[in-house]
């Protein structure tokens, strides 16, 4: 019996016939990805024509999600996604659609008097929706296929209390300290993290390059601070400014080497993200899970 080892997700807003054209038009807007309650991506979708291919009239996809691609968020079991978009016209009419196939580990093979098809994908379905403004779809999924983690098991944080805050700001300043030469806690904030070439970027001191073109850390406010309780374990923190961890990019144009500039900007971005998802252990220690 084949298994599913992956699951794909496909959004797209557009305007036109999908029925019968060959193609439709994408609506410009801002499309949130949310994964369990917890938002894990955004994407900007612009104005472009996109084909509708196939018997199934399928609709080329504005966002396209591989749930292997969603991190330690997913669950091993039971999950749901939900895109959340935001039309930059507010007036405009227009159908949103949320597609979705199962990949799986060997090849479904089929003969009937048209012919011959042979496909990794099973379970495909959609649904569509059309309106004004903001439309929200969502598809609850399995996903045996994902790691099961100790922290998924963890009970479900519901108050950050005074206590809990003063911890965090503790750990998020710390956090933000090691940004200091040698860059060995760097380092291990970005050790296993997918796209970073540990090697590289010592051999290449890149982040020496950062440092000495004058970029630094700034410690997040605790009174700026914002925590966000999903119905999981995971806490959500972010900065009042939408960047946990503010970071002047200024000092970035004085690093005249093209491919070293953008090596800090991507090693500093994953080390010191937009927003941190924390859990609580039992023996009430607050750690950083991504």
């Amino acid at each position: 019996m084949l298994k599913t080892i992956n699951m794909e997700f496909k959004f797209t807003p557009f305007v036109g016939d999908s029925a019968k054209a060959m193609e439709v038009e994408t609506v410009p807007g801002t499309a949130l990805v949310f994964l369990n309650n917890i938002q894990v991506s955004e994407q900007a979708i612009s104005k472009n024509k996109v084909p509708v291919m196939f018997e199934e009239r399928e609709i080329s996809p504005a966002v396209w999600i591989p749930a292997s691609n969603l991190g330690p968020a997913l669950r091993q079991g039971q999950n749901k996604i939900m895109i959340e978009f935001q039309p930059q016209d507010a007036k405009t009419t227009y159908e949103a659609q949320l597609s979705w196939v199962q990949i799986t580990d060997g090849i479904t093979e089929k003969t009937n008097p048209g012919g011959y098809s042979a496909t990794n994908q099973a379970g495909e379905g959609k649904e569509t929706k059309n309106g004004k403004g903001k439309i929200v779809l969502e598809k609850e999924f399995t996903a045996d296929f994902a790691a099961d983690l100790a922290w998924h098991h963890y009970p479900a944080v519901t108050t950050v209390s005074d206590a809990d805050k003063q911890k965090i700001a503790a750990m998020l300043k710390e956090r933000a300290e090691v940004f200091t030469p040698n860059f060995d806690g760097v380092y291990r904030l970005l050790k296993n993290r997918p796209g970073i070439d540990e090697a590289g970027l010592r051999k290449g001191k890149v982040l020496e390059a950062a440092y000495t073109a004058g970029v630094r850390i700034a410690v997040p406010v605790p009174g700026d601070l914002e925590y966000f309780v999903t119905g999981n374990p995971e806490v959500i923190v972010r900065h009042r400014s939408g960047k946990l961890f503010p970071l002047d990019e200024q000092p970035f144009d004085r690093i005249k080497d093209e491919e070293m500039q953008m090596g800090a900007g991507m090693a500093l971005y994953m080390a010191y993200p937009p927003q941190l998802a924390l859990v609580r252990t039992p023996a009430g220690v607050w750690e950083v899970v991504y």
